[in-house]
This record gives structure tokens, C-alpha cells and sequence, in this order.
């Protein structure tokens, strides 16, 4: 169990015993305190494990053979007997393994093909406060298993910086087991200030003055490779001693030249390991007494509205600078230097969001389809996955034929699983297979999952980095190796190529008639991609723009040679802006599309309202997603589609579409009055009349396909035609064209506020009326505009008696004056009303 106690051990009793009379436990242990090769060993021996394994899941692969290997030490063995590991392209297993250090994938493919886990008695979940999308889902399967399936089943959940609360209570009530206290103490340093500009040089010049200030190797932490290789030319244009050696650790090394960077130093050397957040716990690397944090990490973040991820540089949580300052105080005394202020530190968040939350969930949906989930809802979870982001993973899910429509995985579906790829690339593997290129699919799946191979190259011809491959790895395909060996190493090559080996092993059962792969040229590189992005095939639409299937735009950073090509099938896109930048495609002809695509094409009849011409037009388009990829004129397209479109750019554009004359504007007012009147009424409003466009104007569009069509409609009929005869006779009678006044004349009335009729009748006409005329059924009096002998308004009012009685001697004295002529009596309501100068006499 080792040389020298460790904080770990004072609380190993206390978890053997709670796992004794419980199933499940949380362990916290600050970094250093040795959990990750302790715990395992110690539960070795248990009588509830009962000669089963224990599975341990660690989030890297770096620290998972790391820790396989230093307890596998501890009992004086070799790697792959009582202790071994799993990860990809790696395993090290034997028939008397019991503990078993797995990455997290691995256990999901284990739950799929054993959904019991009948050889395993316990899971630890390593470094839990990661939050890996993996690590989520082999806890909630896990869950479920114990409560279903396994009641012996017992779950460990362990990490250094770990909010416990949350985790205890998922796993049922679970104690919570802490142990307290750092194996060295180390030393943390703020910058006095933010660098400006980019991070690099203060890396540079923070380790420099670490290695004169203090003993022992330098970890320092980068977000990304492309920092960690600026860095580098840094620190090597510097004045380091040549004792000094730069190390570079990130994941898409090769397994043997991560561990030469964790390895010890030789006598009299150092080293500075440049690293990214894969060295950030559960892992020893040999010498460090010093850590350097940039404070900065890079992540993957899916927008379900554009389906795309892209990778963002955010600050490290205060949970992860807490485990990478650790690294300093594995060994020995350690010192951190923070590369940014004290200030700001109480500000970084408390924990770094889960993956599950800003990834793309593609293959978590497919593994709970396989698993018989159709709603995650149904498992218990830490976070539930966003519903947004989940539905588009499952509609993806169907555009792959991974899932069917009822949320069942198909044949298909399973074995792209078995891949360990996300579903896009196993769809694009088996595919091919089907057509003899499983080889080439399975070469640009692995391509694609790792680091480009070309990252300065300006050209994202996919074409470029597969006959490179084929160079670095020794088959002379391609005439490209000298320019892409500044960028790429043989290592990198071969590992792609077992990898590629490896899912051509898994692709072939199905494809035992056609084992020979065919050349790469047999089958479009383009095809082979659109068989995985058929959302991202691209049409040109000019100036390097494409339009992309899925609605988005995308744009080629530069002029060259895939510019020309009428479409694209693209795998690698930057997400941001409204355009997305293309990183990654291949050329794809039309034909390639109807050859090898056919289930992505749909035939569809389109009547559209054109805006620009003011008439409807149809066309037969055949369509891949948002793209046109063929459109001709529709001779006779359904005439009820033809209204229908009339109707909604009618409803869009109003009243001002229809010929309306001055007499059917009238009559829609009067219509509208009444219906203002009573409740018996339709509403006459512009608002139900459009909302009624089918009842009332639809019978009369055939054969119209234009606003100068529509100009030919009788709109007075048309209104008329909607009133029954009982309506059109309280029409006439309540809300008149014409009232008869007391001269005789027949005077119109001016509906155009239908709320305000206006009546304007020369004042003389009046004589003898006391009450002022009233409509829709008394409830409206008008408005009555009183007239001179020359037609000018001389009063407005709706009282006419009160005219009488108040106004009409100023006005008369007024009136009088001006037109002596006429007819101005004293008393208006026993006058003759005239529409004369003067009465005629009688």
C-alpha cells in the first residue's frame, strides 16, 4: 500500500465501513491526499465485493494509465494483472484483473453490452467534479442499474473540490466521507497585474524567473496547443540552460511521448511541462515542485440553433485552479504562480459548468436509445440535459437513421454506438462500408477526431491532410508530405492509422462481400463526408459564400480551389458569426448528391407570393434541406394552394390589395356600425374581415393569380353577398346611405369614422327638426356639420335641440348679416325649412 502514509489512509476505515452497511459513498480529499491509488486497493479486499472487479473511471487517459501503473507497482506487479487499464487504443487487461481504470467511455460501452455489471462489485467515479458528458451518463446508468438490476452494486464518487451536498443526496442519502489536509504544503503567488495582450509571453517570462527563484520542474498550464507551442518558441528563444528541457502535454500526443513528459528528469536535469488541462488531476508528474496557471482553459460549446460547436478560451474555475495548484505539492513543498491577480480571483466561478450542459448530446441521446430511454427524465441525474440541445441531438439522431421515429434505435443506430465516435462518423463509416470504403471513411473519421494535421494550412481541403496521412504513415499516397511535416509527425500518423485499423475491424461483418477497400478514389471523399454532415453540404451562392442545408450561411476564408466548386460537403465549421468560417469540407458534385444521397433529396410543389412581381408563382423544386438544388415552372399548380397564397399576402397587406371604390368602402363602414349596435351583428372590423377571407372572398379568386387580378373583384357585391336579406333591410333602415330631411332633400351621409357619421345639410334644411337624427337602432346620434348658404360649416354638434335653444341666435345674427337674402326666422322650430333662399309660398 506504499511507503509512507498518506492523508487518505486515516479515512479508509471510515469507507470501508460505510460500504460495508451501505451501497454507495462520496469521498472529498484535498489534492495530494492520494485517493485515486489508495481508495481502489483498499476496498480490494472486502468481503461484499466478493471476488468481483472494481471499476474505476478517470476522465483522462493520461491519468488513467498513470494510476494503473502506480498501483499496479504498489502490489509489485506488472501492468495487467491484479491492476490494468482501458482506454482508447490502449488496453491492458488480464483474466485475473480486478481493478480495472477505465476512461469514461469505456464504461458506457460496458453498461450497453452488460446493462448488471455481473463481474463488477463497486464504480468509482475519479475526479467527479469535472463533469464530463460521459461521466454524467455512467452515473445515471449506473443509477439506474443499482436500483433495477444490482442491488450489491456499490458507487463511489470522489473528487478533490466537490460540492458533496448535491451528490449525496442523488445517490440516496449517501455519507459523505472527508478527508482533510494536503501531503506538502504550496505557496500561491498572484500577478500584481493582468497581462495585456496574449498570455504567452507572461508564461515565458513567469517560468523563466520560477526556475532561477525556486527548485524542481515547472507545470505550467496553457488553454490550448496552439499556447502551448507559442510558448514554447518563447522559452527557447530565451536564455534557458541547456539543462532545461521543454516538454509539451496535451491529449492528441502520442501515448509515448505523453509519457516521457511525466516522466523523471535525468540527474543534473529540469524540465518545463507545457501543458493543458489534462494534467490537471490524478496525475503525478515526476519533479514538480512548481505550477504556472495561465487561468485559462478552452471548451467545446454546442448552440442547438446553428447545431455547431466551437471551442472558447474562459477562465478556469476556482475548483480547477485549486487541483492544478495542487499538482505543486504532490511530492514535496511546492510553489503556484497564478497569472492573475488577487483581486480577481474571488470572482472566477465556483465550478466549471458540466459538459453535459454546452456540448453536443448526440451520442447521449444515443446511448440512452439504446439503453431504452426515450426521455432523459427518466433517469436520475446530477443535471438533467437541456431540452433545446437534446431534441436537436435527437432530430440529428434521425437524419443519421441512428434512431427511428418513435425514439428507437435501429440496427444501424447500435453499431454506430460500438464505434466510441459521435454518431456522425459512425453513420459515415458504415455507410461507406456499404459501398466498399470503409478504409477511406474510417481514415477520415479518425482525421477528424483528432488535431488537424495541417493546422497553418490556408487550403481546408480534407483531400490535402488523407494524402498526407497516407505519407507520414508510410504508403506514398500523396505528393504533400514536405509541406505539412512542419505541423505533423509520423507518431501522430500511425496512431490515426490503428485507430482507423480498428473501426475498419468493427465496420467490416457487414460488408464480407466487399473486404478489399477499394482505393481512395473510388468514392468521393465529399460523398464519405456527406454520409456524416448531410446537414452541412453546402451550395456556392458566389464571392466563397456557400448556403449551408441546415438554413446557415458559411463562407471559405479565402479564393482557392475548392471556391469554384459548385458545392461542398463540410465537416468542420468555427460556429461564431453569422457566417461560419469553413475549417474543413471536400468537393461534391450534383450528381455525387442523386447518386449517394437520394433519401436527403425531397420533390416539393412551391406557390409562393412574390413580393416583387405582386403575383403568386409556382414552381417544382427538388430541395436537400434549405438548399434548391433544381426548380422549374409548375404549369398548373393546385388552385386552392394559389388562393390560399392570395389570401395570406391579402391578409399581410390589407385592405389596400382589393379594389375598393367609395361605395364599398361605405358600405363596409355602415356594416361595421352596425355591428358596433348590436351583438346579433358580425364584426365588420378590417381585422374580421380578413380573419373571414375564406368565407367571403375565396369562392371568388379562381383563376386569379395577381394583385391586378384581384383589381377585377366587384368588392360591393362581394360585401353585399355576406349579408343575409333580413341584414340588408336593417341596413338600409338603421344605417341609411341618405337621410330625407326636413326640406325634403335627400342627404348623404359620410361614413368614414363609422364611429362618428357625418352628416353636413345647409342649417335652413333643418328648420322644424328638434331632435337630431339617430342610428343603429337610436344608439348613435350623428354628427351633424350645419351649413351656410355657401356650404362652409358654421356649427358642429350632435344636440340639435340644444343647437336651438343656445347657439342658434348668435349664429342666425351672424349668418344674417352675411346673406340678408335669406330666410333667417326666429323661432326654429315653427319655420318652413327650405332648401332655398326662402321658403316658396304656400
Amino acid at each position: 500500500m506504499g511507503q509512507w502514509l498518506l492523508p487518505i489512509d486515516t479515512v479508509l476505515p471510515r469507507l470501508q465501513g460505510s460500504l460495508s452497511s451501505g451501497r454507495n459513498a462520496v469521498l472529498t480529499a484535498q489534492p495530494g491526499a492520494g485517493k485515486t491509488t489508495r481508495v481502489p486497493l483498499a476496498l480490494l479486499d472486502q468481503p461484499w465485493l466478493s471476488g468481483k472487479k472494481i471499476v474505476m473511471l478517470e476522465p483522462r487517459r493520461l491519468a488513467a494509465r498513470s494510476a494503473a501503473q502506480f498501483m499496479a507497482k504498489a502490489l509489485g506487479e506488472q501492468v495487467g494483472q491484479t491492476v490494468g487499464y482501458r482506454v482508447r487504443l490502449d488496453t491492458r487487461i488480464g483474466p485475473n484483473t480486478r481493478i480495472e481504470v477505465v476512461t469514461e467511455g469505456v464504461l458506457t460501452r460496458m453498461l450497453q453490452e452488460d446493462p448488471a455489471l455481473e463481474p463488477v462489485g463497486a464504480v468509482i467515479f475519479d475526479e467527479f467534479h469535472e463533469r464530463h458528458l460521459h461521466g454524467d451518463l455512467g452515473l445515471a446508468l449506473c443509477l439506474q442499474s443499482q436500483s433495477v438490476l444490482r442491488e450489491d452494486l456499490r458507487l463511489i464518487v470522489m473528487s478533490a473540490t466537490l460540492d458533496e451536498a448535491p451528490i449525496a443526496e442523488l445517490l440516496g442519502g449517501a455519507p459523505i466521507i472527508r478527508s482533510e489536509g494536503r501531503v506538502f504544503p504550496v505557496e500561491t503567488h498572484y500577478a500584481a497585474a493582468r497581462a495585456n495582450g496574449p498570455i504567452e509571453p507572461q508564461m515565458a517570462r513567469t517560468i523563466i524567473e520560477s526556475l532561477q527563484a525556486h527548485d524542481g520542474d515547472v507545470l505550467a498550464f496553457l488553454p490550448g496547443v496552439a499556447e502551448i507551442r507559442r510558448t514554447a518558441r518563447w522559452l527557447k528563444e530565451s536564455s534557458l540552460p541547456s539543462s532545461v528541457r521543454i516538454e509539451e502535454l496535451h491529449g492528441s500526443l502520442p501515448l509515448e511521448k505523453q509519457d516521457a513528459a511525466i516522466a523523471p528528469c535525468a540527474h543534473g536535469e529540469r524540465k518545463v511541462v507545457l501543458a493543458t488541462s489534462i494534467a490537471e488531476s490524478s496525475l503525478t508528474v515526476e519533479g514538480i515542485k512548481i505550477v504556472v496557471d495561465s487561468g485559462l482553459m478552452r471548451v467545446p460549446k454546442f448552440s442547438p440553433k446553428t447545431g455547431m460547436s466551437r471551442l472558447e478560451t474562459v477562465p478556469v474555475s476556482a475548483a480547477s485552479a485549486d487541483q492544478r495548484r495542487g499538482r505543486a505539492g504532490r511530492l514535496a513543498a511546492g510553489v503556484c504562480f497564478r497569472l492573475w491577480t488577487a483581486q480577481e480571483h474571488p470572482y472566477l466561478p465556483e465550478q466549471s459548468k458540466p459538459e453535459l450542459l454546452e456540448a453536443d448530446l448526440a451520442s447521449l441521446a444515443l446511448e440512452l436509445a439504446i439503453w431504452g430511454i426515450k426521455d432523459p427524465l427518466e433517469l436520475e441525474w446530477l443535471t438533467p440535459p437541456p431540452e433545446a440541445a437534446y431534441g436537436q441531438a435527437a432530430s440529428l439522431l434521425r437524419q443519421l437513421n441512428a434512431i427511428d421515429g418513435n425514439g428507437k434505435p435501429t440496427a444501424a443506430g447500435v453499431r454506430m454506438a460500438q464505434f466510441g465516435l459521435h454518431p456522425r462518423l459512425g453513420a459515415m463509416i458504415l455507410q461507406s462500408s456499404g459501398f466498399g470504403a470503409a478504409r477511406v471513411a474510417c481514415e477520415a473519421a479518425a482525421l477528424l477526431n483528432e488535431r488537424d494535421l495541417l493546422p497553418q494550412e490556408r487550403n481546408v481541403d480534407i483531400q490535402l491532410r488523407l494524402e498526407l496521412l497516407g505519407d507520414l504513415a508510410g504508403y506514398g499516397r500523396g505528393t504533400h508530405r514536405q509541406a505539412g511535416l512542419e505541423h505533423a509527425s509520423a507518431g501522430a500518423a500511425h496512431r490515426i492509422m490503428a485507430q482507423a485499423e480498428q473501426w475498419e475491424r468493427l465496420a467490416m461483418p457487414q460488408d464480407k462481400s466487399r473486404k478489399q477497400a477499394l482505393t481512395p478514389d473510388s468514392i468521393p471523399v465529399g460523398v464519405l463526408l456527406a454520409f456524416a454532415y448531410p446537414d452541412r453540404i453546402a451550395q456556392r451562392r458566389g464571392d466563397g459564400r456557400y448556403l449551408l442545408a441546415s438554413g446557415r450561411g458559411a463562407v471559405l476564408p479565402e479564393q482557392q480551389p475548392l471556391s469554384l466548386s459548385p458545392y461542398l460537403a463540410v465537416c468542420e465549421l468555427d460556429g461564431a458569426g453569422t457566417e461560419s468560417r469553413i475549417r474543413i469540407a471536400a468537393e461534391l458534385r450534383l450528381s455525387d448528391i442523386e447518386q449517394y444521397l437520394p433519401a436527403h433529396l425531397t420533390n416539393e410543389e412551391a406557390v409562393e407570393w412574390d413580393a416583387s412581381a405582386q403575383a403568386v408563382r409556382a414552381r417544382k423544386r427538388t430541395r436537400l434541406g434549405a438548399i434548391i438544388v433544381k426548380e422549374s415552372i409548375l404549369q398548373q399548380p393546385d388552385e386552392d394552394a394559389v388562393a390560399n397564397v392570395m389570401l395570406a399576402a391579402i391578409r399581410q397587406t390589407g385592405f389596400s390589395m382589393l379594389p375598393m371604390s367609395k361605395q364599398a368602402q361605405q358600405l363596409k363602414a355602415r356594416m361595421m356600425l352596425m355591428s358596433l349596435a348590436g351583438d346579433d351583428w358580425p364584426d365588420a372590423s378590417d381585422d374580421a374581415l380578413l380573419d373571414t377571407l375564406e368565407e367571403w372572398l375565396k369562392p371568388n379568386l379562381h383563376g386569379m393569380k395577381s394583385r391586378a387580378d384581384l383589381q377585377k373583384l366587384p368588392m360591393l357585391q362581394l360585401l353585399e353577398s355576406s349579408l343575409t336579406w333580413k341584414q340588408k333591410q336593417e341596413l338600409d333602415e338603421q344605417v341609411p346611405t341618405h337621410i330625407v330631411v326636413p326640406s325634403g332633400s335627400r342627404i348623404p351621409v359620410d361614413y368614414s369614422d363609422p364611429e362618428s357619421p357625418v352628416l353636413a345639410v345647409r342649417l335652413q334644411e333643418l328648420f322644424g327638426m328638434k331632435d337630431t337624427p339617430r342610428l343603429a337602432r337610436g344608439r348613435l346620434p350623428v354628427t351633424l356639420h350645419l351649413l351656410s348658404p355657401s356650404q362652409r360649416p358654421v356649427q358642429v354638434t350632435r344636440d340639435l335641440g340644444s343647437f336651438w335653444e343656445n347657439a342658434y341666435f348668435e349664429v342666425k345674427k351672424d349668418l344674417k348679416g352675411r346673406y340678408p337674402k335669406h330666410y333667417w326666422p326666429d323661432d326654429p322650430y315653427a319655420a318652413v325649412p327650405t332648401n332655398r333662399a326662402k321658403p316658396r309660398p304656400r
